[in-house]
């Protein structure tokens, strides 16, 4: 007969789905990390580390300080994006904020997943053949789709599922891969390859070739999503130290990833010969015909999918519970806050299943799957560059607006300047980097201009007003009962800020005791009945 879950049960499963620095900084680097994006930076040589660099020091590294500060300024206050934008600006901008975070992921799925459809194409050992199946419309929209309501499925099962299997998905599809292709380069080179890369280049490139700043600019997207993990920050083992640790963390092995990737790939690649989507694949099966191991491609190709996995479900289960939480807050109706047995967030990401599923079909109308995937990453880009830009704003206005709240993670230690300087190179590099994203990189055939300027304008306009659509037609009873998401701070007394920490310090001692009570041994029911004899 069955029997009820006890509450050390109960407990097990809550402090199953709890994440440590560990496995949150594998989801970091998850999240930002994709290898599909090598080849774009390779066709630069020596000059793609000055690239990825400059955008390190403009971008990922603004951003990291930046979430960690937010992130520890309101570690128990769920929402990520919504909340640290709705706190500076109001609850419109925040509704914006997250808005465009979940749409911007919900249009990078197919061209991520396009990556992983080229991955699987090449576990045949006929490399013409799988060149060719990898440029396949029909199979990569297949396969695309197939991948997603995969990863769409495991989220269902919870945050504990996802985290597991992105944990392992990221170390063997995109972590250990990164190293076998770092490694590959240096045993090439080692052992008298000749490199298709000039070591002799500059690494300061040509600047005033505009061409170039537009391709390049497309590198801010690869850093995008460290501060994805905020919308977990209640699941996080002691967030206020734990968090930023994980962010830095992850920041480094990114930047090395990706700087010593790219220069595995352009050693191994002549730079008029990489394509945006097949050259990651083929150049390690370039080394492995050098190093007579052929057999080796349809293992690394499976590997590589896995990744994908990992990815997509990062972002499946993130920007989509911030929307639930916001959702639950009175923002979107009931509709979309509906859950299954597991607490997830059933309504949002079959909506945002429908949505990858359609815009996979603008497959028929590109001239090329390199041109969609292009065209689709450039949108995404510009709709997250928004989302950055209020997210810059929003941590120096806080500063004033909330000068007395308790930061356990704090951008300078003595005054405002250091921030202004951090969070002022992000705003004003991703200001740049969003000018740029509209014009159309010549090194890539696109087909119609009209159709880029069009799915680039068009899709800005539309999705940047849909959120205000949705909030003029706001109702009360859209409000969730069993919310508990905290009020903003300027929904209370603006006198009353000593109030909101010890309430939050309050919180902080809650949330202690449950953890000492889930690791409190619990007496089985053989110990209860020895005892009663």
């Amino acid at each position: 007969m069955a029997t009820k879950p006890t509450s050390s049960t109960k407990a097990t499963v809550k402090s199953a789905a709890r994440l440590g620095v560990g496995t949150l900084m594998i989801m970091n680097i998850v999240a930002v990390v994709s290898l599909r994006g090598l080849p774009a930076e390779a066709v630069y040589g020596m000059s793609s580390a000055f690239y990825y660099l400059f955008a390190a020091l403009v971008f990922l590294i603004p951003v990291s300080l930046v979430a960690a500060e937010l992130a520890s300024l309101f570690p128990y206050q769920q929402g990520g994006m919504f909340r640290w934008i709705g706190e500076a600006f109001g609850s419109k901008l925040g509704f914006l904020g997250i808005w465009l975070q979940w749409v911007e992921s919900t249009i990078w799925f197919p061209t991520v997943l396009t990556f992983g459809a080229v991955s699987l194409a090449f576990i045949g050992m006929d490399h013409v053949a799988d060149s060719h199946l990898a440029a396949n419309k029909f199979y990569t929209i297949a396969v695309v789709l197939a991948i997603y309501w995969i990863a769409t499925l495991i989220s269902m099962k919870g945050l504990g599922w996802v985290g597991k299997i992105s944990k392992i998905g990221g170390m063997v599809g995109t972590i250990i891969p990164a190293g076998i292709l770092v490694v590959c380069g240096v045993v090439f080179l080692a052992t008298g390859g000749h490199s298709q890369m000039d070591f002799h280049g500059d690494f300061f490139p040509d600047l005033s070739n505009f061409d170039n700043i537009v391709l390049a600019a497309s590198i801010f997207l690869f850093y995008a999503g460290m501060e994805m993990s905020g919308v977990h920050v209640r699941d996080i083992k002691n967030p206020t130290v734990n968090y930023p640790k994980a962010v830095f963390g992850g920041a480094l092995v990114t930047v090395l990833i990706f700087v010593l990737g790219t220069y595995a790939l352009g050693i191994i690649i002549p730079g008029k010969d990489i394509n945006l989507v097949q050259s990651l694949l083929v150049g390690f099966d370039n080394y492995f015909q050098a190093f007579h191991m052929n057999w080796f491609t349809p293992i690394i190709a499976i590997a590589l999918a896995m990744g994908v996995l990992a990815g997509v479900l990062t972002w499946v289960a993130g920007p989509s519970k911030g929307v639930f939480a916001v959702g639950q807050a009175g923002y979107l109706p009931p509709f979309f806050q509906k859950t299954n047995k597991a607490g997830v967030q059933k309504n949002i990401l079959l909506i945002q299943g429908g949505a990858v599923t359609l815009l996979s079909l603008l497959f028929v109308v590109m001239p090329s799957v390199e041109s969609f995937y292009q065209i689709l990453s450039q949108l995404t880009v510009l709709l997250y560059l928004i989302a950055y830009l209020l997210m810059f704003a929003s941590v120096i206005r806080l500063r004033y607006s909330m000068k007395n709240a308790k930061r356990p993670f704090r951008i300078g230690s003595k005054g405002n300047l250091l921030l202004w300087i951090v969070a002022g190179i992000g705003f004003l590099g991703s200001l740049l980097a969003f000018v740029l994203s509209f014009f159309p990189p010549d090194q890539i055939a696109m087909g119609s201009k009209t159709v880029w300027y069009a799915v680039l304008f068009g899709g800005v306009a539309l999705f940047v007003i849909l959120p205000f659509i949705i909030l003029a037609f706001r109702k009360p009873s859209w409000v969730n009962p069993k919310s508990d998401f905290v009020p903003f701070h300027w929904q209370t007394d603006p006198k009353s800020q000593a109030l909101l920490n010890a309430a939050q310090e309050a919180y902080e001692a809650k949330e202690a005791a449950k953890e000492a009570a889930e690791t409190t041994p619990v007496p089985t029911t053989e110990s209860n009945s020895d005892s009663s004899r």
